[in-house]
């Protein structure tokens, strides 16, 4: 692993670092948020076709007295974005890079989204690094599985590779990614809100969207290519001794399968939970909510 590189500061407070990893053999940056004071945290973004570390902003300013750091997933965020395998394989080295470089140790390690298999997982590996894991809204089953079930995978890889071919698959992604189909997606289980979803947050969505080579990701993801495990009970399984405490965020407004996990892993016994308003963004809908959910428990 190389060294983190430097950062700067905005106007509003949120400074930017540049983390260096090695990946499949080659060096990818990592960019990162980094604002706030005191005890330090780590905010991971969901890795999904609309998501990036700027949608963690607000939950992060919400944390009053921590000191937090935000990075972009490999291959995903709001500029242009290498080009990486993406599998699970890594986005785990990813976080052991990070963690390399930036080893904390944090007070607090937060996910979103289908981010807390990878969290756990990294928490398991270090084990001095979190003191505890707060998921909200945690996911471990890409929207194709989920929609229609783990016995199409091999129907899924094809679609993945469509959409990863030159020029058909750029036409495939481009319908996908309309307007009017990423505003129908947030209104269904993203936001739980219609009225949340203004032109101002479609015109941010969007433009993440459009990064070149952003059909890569959203194809991994979408098609369960990034999911961390591929059954519930390997889901279940990353869970249970040899973790710092675990608090579960479920939002009220989950859709029903994703809900279904949510609450099989609180039935399990090994998390702690509390319930939030939102549906599977709810940090980014409601991040006072989900702040004061996670400052409860400290």
């Amino acid at each position: 692993m190389s060294g983190a590189e430097g950062g700067r500061a905005d106007p509003g407070g949120i400074g930017t670092r540049t983390l260096s990893v090695t990946l499949a053999g080659r060096s990818v940056a990592l960019a990162c948020d980094v604002t706030g004071s005191g005890p330090e945290a780590l905010l991971l973004p969901a890795p999904s076709s609309i998501a990036t570390r700027e949608e963690m902003r607000p939950l992060a300013a919400c944390l009053g007295g921590f000191r937090c750091l935000v990075p972009d997933w490999p291959g995903f965020g709001a500029a242009p974005r290498a080009r990486v395998p993406l599998e699970p394989a890594t986005l785990h080295a990813a976080l052991d890079g990070l963690l390399a470089q930036a080893p904390g140790p944090y007070a607090l390690g937060i996910a979103a989204g289908h981010a807390a298999g990878y969290l756990v997982a990294a928490a398991r590996r270090h084990p001095e690094a979190f003191g505890r894991l707060v998921l909200v809204a945690p996911t471990w089953r890409g929207p194709l599985p989920t929609a229609m079930g783990p016995e199409r995978r091999p129907l899924y890889g094809r679609l993945r590779r469509a959409v990863e071919t030159p020029v058909v698959g750029d036409l495939l992604y481009r319908l996908n990614v309309s307007t009017a189909v990423v505003a129908r997606m947030m209104r269904a289980h993203v936001y739980a809100d219609a009225a949340h979803v203004t032109p101002a947050v479609l015109a941010a969505k969007r433009r993440v969207t459009h990064q070149p080579r952003a059909r890569f990701a959203t194809a991994a993801f979408v098609t369960g290519g990034l999911d961390p495990v591929l059954t519930r009970a390997a889901f279940l399984d990353l869970f249970g001794p040899g973790l710092p405490p675990v608090l579960v965020l479920r939002p009220a407004g989950a859709p029903r399968r994703s809900g279904a996990e949510m609450d099989a892993l609180v039935a399990g016994g090994r998390v702690d939970a509390a319930e939030v308003p939102g549906a599977l963004s709810a940090h980014e809908e409601y991040p006072e909510a989900v702040a004061a959910a996670i400052l409860a428990r400290r």
